[in-house]
């Protein structure tokens, strides 16, 4: 548990740091700008998956595929899905890591990995439904706090379902 809450208020930080730079810079929303971002936000996300199973560098190289593969698919549906491409990417990003998850330490089948990995995509893609509003009701300046409190409420069933009563290694 203290894993998941620890990933979860150390990615509300990425991600909130994100927000802000998206706002102050200007950065406007191209395919490039969000690929980035998505691999960056990944390649913390690794880590964090990355330290747990105690092998950081093979995580560190493949968050960022993760998060362009996500990130990826979230500019193929968005012409269909509009804003709406965001869960599934979402949901995507978390099944790749059960996946990364189980390779690097393999305390568990692929197939129990795939089932962790669809319960994090589902649990946290809710909770990122749910705060999803972040971006679309404010005007201005994002507010930090609310920011730090949405995003690492929306990681943390993601991270619960990964980390939570796996198998002794």
């Amino acid at each position: 548990m203290r894993d998941s809450i620890v990933a979860s208020l150390a990615l509300g930080v990425v991600m909130t740091l994100g927000d802000v730079a998206w706002y102050q810079f200007g950065i406007r929303h191209r395919v490039v700008a969000g690929v980035i971002h998505g691999a960056v936000m990944c390649l913390c996300l690794g880590l964090a998956i990355g330290m747990r199973s105690r092998r950081p560098l093979p995580a560190l190289v493949a968050g960022p595929l993760i998060g362009v593969a996500a990130a990826a698919s979230f500019y193929v549906l968005a012409p269909a899905l509009r804003w709406g491409a965001m869960f599934p990417a979402w949901m995507l990003l978390w099944i790749l890591f059960a996946m990364l998850q189980q390779w690097l330490d393999k305390r568990e089948a692929l197939l129990p990995a795939l089932v962790r990995g669809l319960a994090a995509a589902v649990t946290s893609g809710l909770a990122f439904y749910l705060v999803s509003g972040m971006w679309t009701n404010e005007h201005g300046a994002p507010n930090v706090a609310r920011h730090f409190l949405s995003w690492s409420f929306a990681f943390f069933p993601g991270f619960l379902a990964l980390f939570l009563a796996r198998p002794a290694k």
